[in-house]
Order: structure tokens, then C-alpha cells, then sequence
């Protein structure tokens, strides 16, 4: 990917560790007036979804020598526009649960007249589709096929992510349903009433190596209630947006980030079982969560301001059973605090890492167990966690950058393996560490914001490449925000030694307008396709979330009409279980079909169904907005 022009009024980098290519803490953006609705658009033909039964190619990895002759390989065209996901085109509700509208770089405007705006951890939303004020995924109904981007256009939208991420920004509103239901299935209820690990540090959200068996079944009713919803936090005056990134589960309690505080609700009722007040709101979390409820996050020494935005230098140890916060610490680069972008655990070890410096400390005792090296052209852009403790080591001037993906111990921080990818790759992700498979978007060829155009299988003993896995951007629905979020993905997961991943959304087939998608499986060891695939169901949309021992779990995105599913995918036969359905009412609708997979954080556990956003705003055009909202079948 081509590196983003810095955004101006950007303040000094701080020292250390490399000089910093990414901008760091810029003035938080000012909120763009809501830009004149687009003429509708008139249907057209939907794009054909990628052939699955073909038998793909094997990859070379990538910077291996290639065949005589064989030219290089196109990039992947543009898909037209598609007509609405299961429903007329229209004028939809905003996106409750998405960032709203953000100015290009410098004040320009996005493709079409249509301002950008940036995803939650950084991720580029879609566009390219000539819409009104919410992007694609918000509008409850519609297609997927607004997220392709040229490579131009992604160069421009990764400046305005990389300043709504570092200060926390971005824009999430909604517009009110205006109906009232029984609180059962509504969502207009505003009282704050209540996931789940799974028992073994990378808990929940763990995309690491299948273990044990499975533990979700599914319930004599899949038919599932809210069981609570809380209220969107209000912002303090003059501050337009702040992060409240952060969601777990155990088996008791659900956690999630407010504005300046962690609070703990019952998983069932929603009461609130204790309150963590922070300094400053959270700027990163781990979903990774220990086997005695432990988890990390980063937050801010104290509430930004219009004038003072501050910097996410705090790294904490949270005990999500005893709502109290283990230890705070900070670290240095130079005389200069390091600001983290990104934290998480492996192997008894919290680290956190940046553009400015990374550092690492027991998760006990918050002693420092190790800091990377220091080095004129080498920094720790971040790491991966779970199973393993797996660092994306960033070397080289800007025109020669080279990734270092290192298997680390966690205690000493001395590279057991490691694997460098070509030159020329700006970004990676770390989707798992064991076993070990990293995302990358080689040569801008992804076409749409995803930051994924292939994935690297990599031997964590011997730091050899196992396979490459192409996942064209225009076939498939997986993002990755590799710049900052180094081990935040969606729309994929990992176990049985198979990458699982989603599909992007196209013509059902015959003569509708319908969509759908699939989630198909990548054999991890030959990088080819293994035929497997879960089918979404026609106008649904299926997003793989974690794996259940040998299982997937994943959610199906509904419908205008419906209510979402949660399904369990046998990792072996394919086999779809409904595990639970959701309410259809319009209310409920209205809150749900919101929290897109892409722009939100799911969790499910135990029965269990938690969506929340990432964003708290001052932004609203309702007067009932929620930052969480729970459904259960039990």
C-alpha cells in the first residue's frame, strides 16, 4: 500500500525505535456537515459471485521464483454496482452503530461527492457506491458490493483512518425506529441490565489452534429475546467522538468499555455487577481473555479535550471477574512516553506495540520483561497473541520497507522463528499464531480497503513458508486493519489447520434481485481451496466469528425483514445448526441490522449474543441510541 500523505496540523514524532512512518495523536477532525442526498439509483444486474467450484491454483510464496514467461497477474476488476440486498433501493436509516460521514484528507471529499469515514480500529469502510449518508454495511438490506475501492481511492481513505484512529474519532449515529414492543424483543428499552471465555488464555475471540471439543449446542427453541440493551454514552462537551473499543465474555459476565470506565453486567439479566473507572477512555483492547479472567487494554491518562486530545500511553491488566484493574504501566521512548496503537497477551506476556516503540511486562506482576531492540530502520509494529506471542517487525527506509513476521518467546522476547516477506509490503496482520497465518495486501492489489490480498501460512518452528493462500479482494469479504490493529480481522477465523473465510456478497442466481454469500475453507498446508462451504441462504450474509473446538461459529447478517442468526458450522461436513434467531420486529431490526460484523464487536457464548459499537458521539438523530445490545434463547 502506498503511503498516505501526513495529515496536517500533525504534531512532532516521537524518538526511538526507528523513525515512525505513521502520523501519531493529530487534532481530532471537525465533523462534516451531512452532504446532500444522491439522486436513486436505477437497479442493475448484480455481480456473480466467485466460482467455487473450480479448482484453484496453488500459490508460490510469494518473492519465490517465478515460472519463465508467466506474467503478472492482473488486478482484480471493479465489480458493478449491485441493486439493494433484498430490498428496493431507498433512502435507508442511518447507520446506528457506524461511524458517520468524515472528510477526505484535507477536507476533500470521497468518491462520488460522498465524504469518507473511517471503521472502528482503523478499518476502511465501504464505498465507491453512489449512496446516501451511511456506508453499505449499515443500510439494513443492502449490498455488499459498494466496498470495492480503486487503489487510488484506498491511498486516500487510509490518511483519514490513520487520523480518526490514532485520536479515537469517527461518527456514529441513527435514526429512531419510532415504535414501541414488549421489552422481550424490543430494543427501545433503556434500562442498563447484563460473554463468555472459552477456559484458555485467548478466550474469547481465539482464532488459534483447534482444541477440545465442541461447546455451543444448539437449544430446543432457537428463537432468541433481548435480554438488555445499554445506552450509548454521552461525550463530554466539545469532544465530537471517543473510543469505547473493548468487549469480553466469561462465564458470568459481560464487559464492555464505556466512556472512561470498564462495567461488568450479568450475561442474563444485564444488571451491572461492578464498574472499573478509568482515567481516560480505552484506545485498544485484546479480545484475548486468560483461563482466571484476565484481559489488557490501553486507555488515555485522562479525558481528551478540544485542546488536548491526549495520548494512549496507559497499559493495564483488567480482572474481568473481580471488575478491578491488576497493574498500569507506561513506557518510554527517549525522554518521550510511547502512545500504543494496539495490545495484547501470549505466553504469560502483555505486549504492546507502535510506530514509536513497543515493550512487554508479566501479566502477573506487571514487571518488564522485555523491550525490541532498538535499531535506525527497524521498530515492533505490533503484535499477535493467544497460543503463541507473534511479532510484525517493520525494517527498512520507506522505499525499501521490509516485514519481519517473528515467532517471539514471550518471557526474553528472542526470536525463535522467522519469516521476512518481500520488500515492497507495508502492512501485516496476524489472523492467528498457531498455527501461524498472516494477511497482507501485496502490491495494493486487494482493490478495496480490505488490507487483504493474500494470506501467508507460516512454519512457527522453522519460520518457513507453508503455503500462500490468494484471497483476491474482489472474491472475498475479510478485512484486516494491518496498519495500526495488527491482530484485528473479520469475516475470517482459523482452526483444524483450515483457514475459513468469507465470501463477498453476489447474485443469488435466477432472475431476483437476491444476495448471498458463503464461507468457504483453505487448506492451510497446500493453500488450496478444500471445497467446503457454508451457504448464507438467499438476502442473508454469513461472517464467520471464532471456532468451537472443531467447529465454526459464525453470524448470518439478515435480511430487511428478519432477524440475524448464529449458526455452528461441523468443521468437517459443513453442516449448518441454527443456534438462534433473532426477533424480526422492526424495533429490534432497527438496532441490530447496525452492528455490522465489520464495524462492531460480536460476541457469542453460552447462549448467549452480544453486539456493541466502538464508537460513543455527540453525533445523534435519535433520542435512544445503544452502544450494546444482548439477545438469549435461554
Amino acid at each position: 500500500m502506498s503511503q498516505p500523505p501526513p495529515p496536517p496540523n500533525q504534531p512532532p514524532q516521537q524518538p526511538g525505535f526507528g523513525p515512525p512512518q505513521e502520523p501519531s495523536e493529530p487534532q481530532t477532525p471537525p465533523a462534516p456537515a451531512t452532504p446532500p442526498t444522491p439522486p436513486a439509483q436505477p437497479p442493475q444486474q448484480p455481480p456473480a459471485g466467485p466460482d467455487l467450484n473450480k479448482a484453484p491454483q496453488p500459490q508460490p510464496g510469494y518473492g519465490y521464483p517465478q515460472a519463465p514467461g508467466t506474467p503478472p497477474p492482473a488486478a482484480p476488476p471493479t465489480p458493478p454496482q449491485g441493486p439493494g440486498y433484498g430490498y428496493p433501493q431507498q433512502q435507508p436509516p442511518a447507520g446506528y452503530g457506524y461511524p458517520a460521514q468524515q472528510p477526505g484528507p484535507y477536507g476533500q471529499p470521497g468518491p462520488y461527492g460522498q465524504p469518507q469515514q473511517p471503521g472502528p480500529y482503523g478499518q476502511q469502510p465501504p464505498y465507491g457506491y453512489a449512496q446516501p449518508t451511511v456506508p453499505m454495511q449499515a443500510q439494513a438490506g443492502q449490498p455488499g458490493g459498494g466496498r470495492k475501492v480503486n487503489a487510488q481511492v484506498a491511498i486516500i481513505v487510509s490518511a483519514v483512518v490513520a487520523i480518526a484512529l490514532i485520536v479515537g474519532g469517527g461518527v456514529w449515529y441513527a435514526n429512531s425506529s419510532g415504535k414501541d414492543d414488549d421489552k422481550q424483543t424490543t430494543a427501545e428499552g433503556g434500562d442498563t441490565k447484563g460473554g463468555e471465555g472459552d477456559g484458555k488464555e485467548g478466550g474469547s475471540g481465539d482464532r488459534g489452534a483447534t482444541t477440545g471439543e465442541a461447546e455451543e449446542k444448539a437449544p430446543a427453541a432457537t428463537g432468541s429475546k433481548v435480554l438488555f440493551q445499554v445506552p450509548s454514552p454521552k461525550v463530554p462537551k466539545g469532544v465530537t467522538t471517543i473510543s469505547i473499543a473493548g468487549s469480553w465474555l466469561t462465564d458470568s459476565v459481560y464487559a464492555k468499555s464505556g466512556l472512561s470506565e470498564i462495567t461488568g453486567y450479568d450475561r442474563k439479566s444485564g444488571t451491572k455487577k461492578w464498574t472499573l473507572d478509568l482515567p481516560g477512555p480505552v484506545c485498544a483492547a485484546t479480545p484475548h481473555v486468560t483461563e482466571d479472567n484476565k484481559t489488557a487494554i490501553v486507555h488515555k491518562p485522562a479525558m481528551p479535550s478540544k485542546t488536548d486530545p491526549q495520548a494512549c500511553t496507559e497499559v493495564a491488566v483488567v480482572d474481568l471477574a473481580a471488575g478491578s484493574k491488576v497493574w498500569t504501566k507506561t513506557a518510554k521512548s527517549g525522554t518521550m512516553p510511547v502512545s500504543f496503537n494496539n495490545v495484547t497477551i501470549g505466553g504469560g506476556t502483555v505486549a504492546a506495540g507502535s510506530t514509536s516503540g513497543g515493550a512487554a511486562w508479566d501479566l502477573a506482576t506487571g514487571d518488564e520483561r522485555w523491550a525490541p531492540k532498538t535499531s535506525d530502520s527497524c521498530y515492533d509494529a505490533g503484535y499477535g497473541g493467544g497460543a503463541k506471542l507473534v511479532a510484525v517487525r517493520k525494517c527498512g527506509s520507506y522505499d525499501q520497507r521490509q516485514l519481519h513476521i517473528q515467532n517471539v518467546d514471550p518471557k526474553t522476547g528472542d526470536v525463535l522463528a522467522e519469516y521476512k516477506m518481500d520488500e515492497g509490503i507495508e502492512y501485516a496482520a496476524v489472523v492467528s499464531t498457531d498455527p501461524l497465518v498472516v494477511a497482507a495486501d501485496v502490491g495494493d492489489s486487494a482493490g478495496d480497503g480490505s488490507g487483504i490480498s493474500d494470506f501467508f501460512s507460516i512454519d512457527n518452528k522453522t519460520g518457513k513458508l507453508r503455503a500462500r493462500l490468494s484471497a483476491p479482494g474482489d472474491e472475498f469479504a475479510a478485512r484486516c486493519d494491518a496498519i495500526y490493529k495488527v491482530e484485528n480481522c473479520t469475516g475470517v477465523t482459523v482452526g483444524n489447520d483450515r483457514l475459513y473465510i468469507a465470501t463477498e456478497e453476489h447474485d443469488s442466481g435466477g432472475d431476483s434481485y437476491s444476495q448471498t454469500n458463503e464461507v468457504v475453507a483453505f487448506d492451510l498446508a497446500t493453500g488450496k481451496q478444500t471445497g467446503q462451504r457454508a451457504d448464507a441462504g438467499e438476502n442473508y450474509e454469513i461472517f464467520p466469528l471464532r471456532m468451537d473446538g472443531p467447529d465454526v461459529i459464525a453470524y448470518k447478517r439478515p435480511p430487511y425483514d428478519k432477524g440475524g442468526q448464529v449458526v455452528s458450522i461441523d468443521g468437517e461436513s459443513f453442516k449448518e445448526t441454527i443456534l438462534m434467531e433473532n426477533p424480526s420486529t422492526e424495533a429490534v431490526r432497527d438496532v441490530e441490522s447496525r452492528m455490522s460484523p465489520d464495524y462492531s464487536e460480536i460476541q457469542f457464548g453460552q447462549g448467549g449474543l452480544y453486539m456493541s459499537s466502538v464508537y460513543a458521539s455527540d453525533f445523534t438523530s435519535r433520542e435512544k441510541e445503544y452502544s450494546v445490545i444482548a439477545f438469549g434463547t435461554e
